[in-house]
């Protein structure tokens, strides 16, 4: 497997068979990682002209809760190559299995704390 850097948004996406969004934590990120949503919007947010830039059958991803106008244009988190609703539920689905598994499928007053 390759992996390619790169800081260019068209050339990360051309070829991408899933591009995976994150979520941007405004309240933790508002003075240090970029001067503005708007600046962060414009250089990474997946609006639609830069989906028309992909693949037709590249797949969107987005663990959630999504930023709508600010890493994803609504359009696109809700067109029908956008997984974003699976993978919130599953999301939700693997947190509960690795707490489970975590605490060797003990409940909450089974555990000694630890």
């Amino acid at each position: 497997m390759v992996c390619r850097v790169t800081h260019n948004m068209d050339e990360a996406i051309r070829d991408a068979d899933i591009i995976n969004l994150l979520r941007i934590q405004h309240e933790r990120q508002r003075k240090t990682m970029f001067p503005s949503i708007n600046e962060y919007t414009q250089l990474f947010g997946l609006k639609q002209g830069t989906s028309a830039k992909t693949k037709p059958d590249a797949l969107i991803m987005h663990p959630g809760p999504v930023n709508r106008g600010v890493e994803i244009d609504s359009e696109i988190a809700d067109s029908a190559v956008s997984l974003i609703l699976e993978q919130v539920t599953n999301g939700l689905a693997v947190r509960m299995a690795v707490l489970f598994w975590s605490t060797a499928g003990k409940g909450p007053q089974e555990t000694d704390g630890n």
